[in-house]
């Protein structure tokens, strides 16, 4: 045992306080849903109309995923058999741009290129073809997930493709093997053991996308249950359906993880002898062309709308919107709320974690703390199980008997966009402080330096990179989220993707672009700052 009694005392009760207080915050919302009206709500369960959005919410989930994963297949077949392909690295790291990228924007950046006056459809119009292609509805959705998704399977892909021992290439050229082949024995084994988690994931994502349906869905025939809930409450206020839909929701989702438990998990452990990987195959020019036309069509498609964005905003007139009181007082807003729910998460992802190596430094823990390190680690997934659509849906039904639901927005919206980002914080924090543990804990514990002297002199030095870089993701994701302020979104309370969404429903795209970019640039400030900060960590 390397912590004292006291340490593992505080560990546990830090973390107990932070899962009481995330259960209860999710569970009062879920109890109002449950207990407001019950044989009203009971009737609208199953009704033609949420019969048609979950099964709509479904069907584009499955194309969604089926889209991404299947175009995601070739592209990291592409990359990983071109190890020197000019600017690889930089492709690779383009790819993990649209996963940070505030879905508003992506969406602004689609319709730029896709839209009905966007390059695409103006280049196909000067070929005879009158407005070709429809950005909105289920072809709109389709391509946006894709836009985002796809990158994620090709990084995930690449990476199991990465992780095949050197010798499997070496063997493969002295037998003289054909790429079928090589594909056969080789490269397909090792992606038939990701596919099932990739694609699961993908789908939870699609299943519960609400921003990109709300600005692409384009009416009633395509909209999913999240969206659903959206305009019971905003437009028509019709709590019993949208308590429905949220209990649809909620079962979606659960049954979703359920299965996604039982998916195999990658396996990345292989034995080689140390050389480095170096690839045979694929060398004809056939391949060469088949591999460069994937990877620069690929690259084209992420770029085109990322450019889109970068060229509509700069031709907005950025000082004035940037100079404007409504931008200004909009990004107070966003700002006040992104510090509040990345120190929030920050705060509750530490006394979790700490609260498990409480638990881990016992000997012989008994069942009630094995089932308390069970539930503190299924904790920062619960947002995955109760959407933020869900729990802000709760808490709107609960406070309005209490007046202006708007006095309490911006306490909700910070609450719900930690739980949105502790996932995320959590997977920043907690293998940084396990390998910080791993090299000091002994050390430390043999030279009696405990409480707060070991936290000044030993944990703070090397884990100030990672929680700034934990909370610096947090601010950032806190400041595109455009569903938790859906619901409590006026003129009280206007966050700048609120700004940027309204400004897009009463088409001023020009200032919509403008905002989009400035919202973009903050966004992109705040990532490179915790880029900075987890390397100076690291290193120092």
């Amino acid at each position: 045992m390397l912590l004292t009694a006291a340490e593992r005392r505080r560990g546990i009760s830090g973390g107990v306080l932070s899962l009481v207080a995330i259960a209860l915050f999710v569970g009062i919302a879920v109890s109002a849903l449950l207990l407001w009206d019950a044989p009203e709500t009971q009737g609208q369960l199953f009704t033609a109309y949420t019969g048609r959005i979950l099964q709509f919410t479904l069907w584009q989930a499955v194309l969604s995923t089926l889209f991404s994963v299947c175009l995601a297949l070739p592209v990291a077949l592409s990359l990983a058999r071109r190890p020197h392909f000019i600017g690889r690295i930089w492709i690779v790291r383009l790819m993990a741009l649209p996963m940070g990228l505030p879905v508003l924007i992506g969406a602004l950046g689609l319709i730029g290129i896709w839209g009905r006056q966007g390059a695409v459809n103006s280049f196909l119009s000067t070929l005879g073809l009158e407005q070709p292609i429809s950005i909105y509805g289920l072809t709109g959705i389709l391509l946006a997930h894709v836009f985002f998704n796809l990158p994620l399977a090709a990084r995930l892909f690449l990476v199991a493709l990465e992780r095949q021992p050197a010798e499997y290439w070496l063997l493969s050229s002295s037998l003289g093997m054909k790429p079928l082949s090589i594909f056969r024995f080789i490269e397909a084994p090792a992606l038939i053991r990701v596919v099932p988690g990739i694609a699961g994931l993908i789908f939870m994502l699609c299943a519960t996308s609400f921003t990109l349906v709300l600005i692409l869905g384009g009416g009633p025939a395509a909209t999913t249950l999240e969206v659903a809930i959206y305009q019971s409450l905003r437009f028509d206020f019709d709590p019993p359906r949208a308590i429905g839909l949220a209990v649809l929701q909620i079962a979606v989702t659960g049954l979703i993880l359920a299965a996604l438990a039982f998916l195999p998990a990658p396996d990345g452990t292989h034995v080689t002898a140390g050389r480095a990987t170096r690839r045979f195959d694929g060398r004809t020019w056939g391949a060469r062309l088949w591999d460069g036309s994937t990877i620069l069509a690929t690259t084209l498609f992420l770029v085109l709308p990322l450019a889109s964005i970068f060229l509509a905003g700069i031709k907005a007139d950025l000082w004035r919107l940037a100079s404007s009181p409504a931008f200004l007082n909009a990004a107070y807003t966003s700002l006040s709320i992104a510090l509040l729910s990345g120190l929030l998460a920050v705060s509750v992802a530490l006394a979790i974690i700490h609260a498990r190596i409480a638990i881990k430094d016992v000997r012989h823990p008994g069942i009630p703390a094995r089932g308390l390190a069970a539930m503190l680690g299924a904790t920062s997934s619960l947002v995955l199980l109760v959407p933020p659509v869900v729990i802000g849906t709760g808490w709107f039904l609960l406070l309005r008997p209490f007046g202006d639901v708007s006095r309490f927005a911006p306490a909700l919206v910070a609450a719900i966009n930690m739980l949105m980002a502790l996932p995320f914080v959590m997977r920043v924090l907690e293998p940084a402080i396990e390998d910080h543990r791993r090299q000091t804990a002994r050390l430390a514990a043999s030279l009696g330096v405990t409480g707060f002297s070991r936290l000044r002199r030993i944990d703070l030095p090397f884990l100030i990179g990672p929680i700034l870089t934990a909370l610096s993701f947090a601010m950032a994701l806190s400041l595109g989220d455009l569903g938790a302020v859906a619901l409590f979104g006026s003129s009280e309370l206007t966050t700048l993707p609120w700004l940027v969404y309204s400004r897009l429903s009463s088409y001023r795209t020009n200032d919509a672009d403008g905002l989009a970019l400035l919202l973009g640039m903050i966004c992109l400030a705040l990532t490179i700052l915790g880029s900075l900060s987890r390397r100076k960590g690291y290193d120092g």
